[in-house]
């Protein structure tokens, strides 16, 4: 099962986008969307957290994807202690941690960063701009033992962790700051989530 976090200020079809290519390519049965209630690197909050719910269930309707408040109803803001409390609530669960390479690039920032590399596999995903840099990062780089062949992507669950693979595929150049930049995001209703 893939995990896909963020704050999703606003989702878009980007994240549509790499969830049908992590699905596809890692083999994965089915993606959580863990909607953050806020992102501790970042400098400014994001939109009120009912309205970026509603937002990613209005966008994506996918039957295999499930959007989540988790983070929330747990009281964390931290990926490590998100990914200790689903494995505590589901064991047996094999999880895949799900990032755009622009994330693999600030990785080693993240708390328990090499924790969460120890946890369960990473599936990172090209992202416009940042093919290179997400190559040449310093967890790339220290874990370059631990890559997955691409073309062998669709093992990448099955692996014993550390393990990550870097997959290719075609970019929508979208970014939810280009659409808060926009302005009228906000979804029509509000939805609670649950996991």
């Amino acid at each position: 099962m893939g995990l896909l976090g963020g704050s999703f200020d606003p989702a878009h079809a980007g994240h549509v986008h790499i969830t049908r290519v992590a699905m596809r390519r890692f083999r994965l049965d089915r993606v959580i969307w863990l909607v953050s209630p806020g992102n501790p690197l970042k400098e400014h909050g994001p939109a009120p957290l009912d309205a970026r719910i509603a937002r990613a269930k209005e966008l994506c309707r996918d039957p295999h994807v499930i959007i989540s408040d988790f983070e929330a109803q747990i009281g964390t803001a931290y990926t490590a202690e998100t990914i200790d409390a689903l494995r505590a609530r589901y064991p047996g669960v094999r999880f895949v941690w799900l990032m755009g390479a622009d994330n693999l690039q600030q990785f080693h920032r993240w708390q328990r960063w090499q924790d969460i590399l120890n946890e369960l596999p990473l599936g990172i995903l090209a992202r416009p701009g940042w093919r290179q840099a997400g190559l040449n990062a310093r967890t790339a780089r220290q874990f370059r033992h631990a890559r997955l062949p691409e073309n062998a992507s669709f093992l990448l669950a099955d692996q014993n962790p550390p393990a990550w693979c870097f997959v290719n595929m075609p970019m929508m150049p979208v970014s939810s700051t280009e659409l808060r930049a926009q302005g009228n995001w906000m979804p029509s209703t509000t939805a609670k989530a649950s996991l």
